[in-house]
């Protein structure tokens, strides 16, 4: 018995429907449902002189957020923060790095963030949501962050209402489909350490350190957006450069061959100390490249936490992994 054309065609229609009706489901789901984080928490943050010195050290020298919200001069060996933009965002994170869209680093000055709560603030930089209830891109860190101890993160919130107002208006991100509704899925309700670990607990403290200087978001090579499993600190991840150069991030696992398994920890914290506004002159740089790797503001580190991150880093897995770290080597 056949089946008459229109009978076909109905049944054609009525299968669109369905996928229509699925998929705008799945969309008014995602809509909705998403992200799934609660209000900000009602708090105000007394900006004590402790706290702001901290959240200075800690946004300057390890979580680096005036590193990413900043303007830097790419003329220069990694990168050096032209001075007067701090926090002032508009460095491009785009589709010719290889990201789902076009972002742009927040002005994260009293000028852009003077109307926002402290709770607002703390629950962009540990759950990955802005004060509209947009998800946030991860190239901010917050999955990361979310594992500072309170006082570590009330300290940052500190120091940034601090900072000169810079009167700039970031350009608006473009999100790439489907990523601009798995975007929704990604922030998560966040649960902050009550206490910053010992520093006396050098692998505790040193992982703490690592964490949340996000060391292995740039040291970890990954694949379809996900790290590779046991690739974890082995390098080889590529990044372009403003410039359009490419540079390749080092192995920096125990491993005696390829990674930083023969490196004393003196030399690693003399390495990262090299580039200290008082050592730059006695540097050498190399003259045809240059790095993503922010040396100069991790060089304010103390030496006390470079030594933690040293003696955490040496009880990873090593990993055979050599790296070129240009192109042409």
């Amino acid at each position: 018995m056949k089946t008459k054309p229109r009978t076909v065609f109905k049944i054609g229609i009525g299968l669109v429907g369905v996928l229509c009706l699925f998929f705008l489901g799945g969309y008014l789901y995602l809509m909705i449902g998403f992200p799934k984080v609660g209000s900000p928490p009602e708090i105000k943050i007394e900006l004590t002189k402790a706290r702001i010195e901290r959240g200075k050290y800690l946004a300057n020298h390890v979580a680096l957020c005036i590193d990413c919200h900043s303007e830097r001069n790419w003329k220069q060996y990694a990168g050096p923060i032209i001075p007067g933009t701090e926090g002032k965002g508009g460095e491009h994170f785009g589709s010719n790095m290889g990201l789902p869209g076009e972002f742009y680093a927040a002005n994260i000055t009293p000028f852009h963030l003077g109307k926002w709560t402290d709770g607002e603030l703390l629950q962009a930089i540990t759950e990955g949501i802005n004060k509209k209830r947009e998800p946030l891109f991860p190239i901010m860190p917050y999955p990361n962050f979310r594992h500072l101890s309170r006082e570590d993160a009330y300290s940052i919130i500190a120091y940034l209402r601090t900072l000169k107002p810079i009167s700039f208006t970031v350009p608006k991100r473009k999100i790439y489909f489907p990523m601009n509704l798995i975007i929704r899925t990604m922030p998560q309700p966040a649960k902050l350490k009550e206490k910053t670990p010992d520093p006396t607990d050098k692998i505790a403290y040193g992982k703490y350190i690592v964490t949340i200087a996000s060391c292995a978001e740039c040291h970890t090579p990954k694949e379809k957006g996900k790290p590779i499993p046991g690739m974890e600190f082995a390098g080889g991840v590529e990044f372009h450069l403003p410039d359009g150069t490419l540079v390749r991030s080092a192995n920096i696992t125990p491993d005696k061959e390829t990674g930083i398994g023969n490196m004393s920890k003196k030399t690693f914290i003399d390495l990262f100390k090299s580039y200290a506004p008082e050592n730059l002159k006695k540097t050498k740089f190399p003259k045809k490249h240059n790095t993503i790797m922010p040396w100069i503001m991790y060089a304010g580190m103390t030496k006390q936490d470079l030594g933690a991150i040293y003696e955490y880093l040496r009880t990873i897995k090593p990993v055979k992994n050599k790296v070129s770290k240009w192109k042409e080597e």
